[in-house]
């Protein structure tokens, strides 16, 4: 199997501040992650004026504040992309971003990403979508809040302004920050890859890292993850993210799974090989037997160890003769 694409999501979690950015690359690169992606958008096109802010926004945040003002310090602009993406190369991971409206396309296309995140607020914004799918670049799509028939649909449109459907990958993701258990519904996932016979993957906003794990167990080929420097900073998204040591833990569970879904023929393993002696039995003599005597269930035993003749082949060995002595306990 291929190897699962870890997507740190940085994602605001930055501030505003190219430090808080450069230090989060770092602790992604340092975790492991294929790739650290943060958002890209014009405040102006994105959010209305009068726009409310989420109910998990108002509680992480100042609610006398708007969307609009909460959202404007947290902007990047092209120096501090480029910037970001000169210190990713440095650092050996992959820069992402996603962008939230159209001019942002095009900003991230000219700085040539080869990824494009869809986030699952944009999984209805056909322009955007055609937009996107017109580039014919690696696209990862996140389908929270969307039912099959929406997904569906963002399919077509993507597939058909000219991207293949071999480069699309399908994220199961639930947008609630944090996402309670009981509405992660992680074998909807599988039923995306099922229904569209495509790459299928997951974003994650649960607390923890077992739900990503789960998921690699289930197929995920791609998992997103937000994490932050800490929990307890001032901004809407720190507390739903995961902090730097839980990131490299999350990283080492999904390649401990990797190695251990293995492949699908069921033999005995190299490790446990040696111990097939060892625990597995044999027929043995349970008295002294002479030779010529008729080997029956007065005379014969199963005991350890397993490199003798198999308790398997029991019927066969019952009612033959002895063509030897044996003592007790001996291998027949």
């Amino acid at each position: 199997m291929s190897k699962v694409f870890v997507i740190a999501e940085a994602g605001v979690n930055h501030n505003g501040s190219i430090e808080l950015a450069k230090k989060l690359i770092d602790v992604a690169a340092q975790a492991g992650a294929n790739a650290v992606k943060f958002q890209t958008f014009k405040t102006e096109n994105l959010v209305s004026k009068n726009a409310q802010k989420a109910d998990y926004q108002k509680e992480t945040t100042d609610s006398t504040e708007s969307q609009f003002d909460m959202i404007k310090k947290l902007e990047l602009d092209v120096d501090t992309h480029k910037e970001l993406i000169s210190y990713c190369n440095e650092k050996n991971i992959m820069f992402l971003s996603t962008p939230f409206d159209l001019d942002s396309v095009d900003l991230l296309s000219d700085l040539g990403l080869e990824i494009f995140k869809i986030p699952s607020g944009e999984i209805t914004n056909l322009p955007y979508l055609r937009k996107i799918g017109n580039l014919n670049k690696k696209i990862v799509l996140s389908t929270g809040m969307a039912d099959i028939g929406e997904i569906e649909d963002a399919l077509d449109v993507l597939i058909n302004a000219g991207t293949k459907k071999e480069n699309i990958t399908v994220l199961h993701a639930n947008t609630m920050y944090p996402t309670p258990m009981s509405d992660v519904n992680l074998k909807a996932m599988v039923t995306i890859g099922n229904t569209f016979d495509i790459a299928y993957g997951y974003s994650d906003h649960t607390l923890g890292i077992e739900v990503p794990t789960a998921a690699v167990a289930l197929g995920a080929s791609c998992i997103e993850k937000h994490f932050t420097l800490d929990k307890t900073m001032e901004g809407p998204d720190h507390k739903a993210s995961l902090e730097p040591s839980e990131l490299i833990a999350m990283v080492e569970a999904i390649k401990n799974i990797e190695l251990a879904l293995g492949n699908v023929i069921k033999k005995p393993s190299s490790s446990e090989t040696p111990n097939m002696k060892v625990a597995r039995k044999s027929i043995v003599a349970s008295k002294d037997i002479k030779v010529g005597e008729i080997l029956n269930t007065e005379n014969l035993a199963i005991k350890r160890p397993g490199d003798g003749i198999s308790p398997m082949r029991w019927d066969e060995i019952i009612g033959s003769v002895a063509k030897k002595d044996y003592s007790k306990d001996e291998l027949i």
